[in-house]
């Protein structure tokens, strides 16, 4: 007759302590998520309140995972750019006919500005009171500028370093992620006609 170990069918206390881990990580996750979806819906300084209710992570918990409401907002804008990240790419900088570049350019910064909104304006609040998010939120843009600067370095190359500073700041600011608010939420304009905002800017200032 085959013998059979009580112990066998227990949980030892590192499956213990490793099923505890995974459901703390997980419960992280959910409250940084529920930041998120509050962000979309312009609450953009959740309370620990409202993070608890929409996670269904405990009060308790989410004091606990975040004791300043600033870190979790943070730990929440952070990951939420983890997840746009592959929409900062573009391919082939600085190479094709320069109407191409330009489409291509707007048509991916707009992405970019649909997906990270929300996050994007709440960080833009919470950067007054918390450097890492002022940080955060500084070198987004100086990203942003860079990658302006690669994919038109052809037009910015052929300027004298007066005018390249010039072009190439202006240019710049049409093209942040709160230039782009202001034509979509507070100018009304739908996607496609920023689109022939930004187009037609950049086309002004490099053709």
């Amino acid at each position: 007759m085959q013998s059979w170990r009580q112990d066998a069918e227990l949980p030892t206390p590192d499956d213990e302590d490793d099923g505890r881990t995974a459901r703390r990580d997980r419960n992280r996750l959910l409250v940084l998520d529920a930041v998120v979806e509050l962000f979309t819906e312009d609450n953009l300084q959740p309370r620990p309140e409202d993070v608890a209710r929409r996670s269904g992570v405990s009060l308790r918990s989410v004091y606990r995972y975040y004791s300043d409401p600033d870190d979790l907002i943070r730990a929440a804008i952070e990951r939420h750019v983890q997840s746009v990240l592959p929409l900062l790419r573009i391919h082939d900088f600085g190479k094709g006919a320069f109407d191409d570049r330009v489409s291509h350019f707007v048509a991916g910064r707009l992405g970019l500005y649909e997906a990270l909104a929300p996050a994007a304006r709440a960080a833009r609040i919470a950067a007054a009171r918390n450097d890492i998010i002022r940080e955060r939120v500084e070198l987004t843009r100086d990203v942003l500028r860079r990658q302006l600067e690669a994919q038109f370095a052809p037009e910015l190359d052929a300027l004298d370093r007066q005018q390249r500073g010039v072009v190439s700041g202006a240019a710049d600011v049409a093209c942040q992620l709160e230039a782009i608010d202001f034509h979509r939420v507070h100018g009304g304009l739908t996607v496609k006609a920023t689109a022939a905002v930004l187009e037609l800017t950049l086309t002004k200032l490099l053709a």
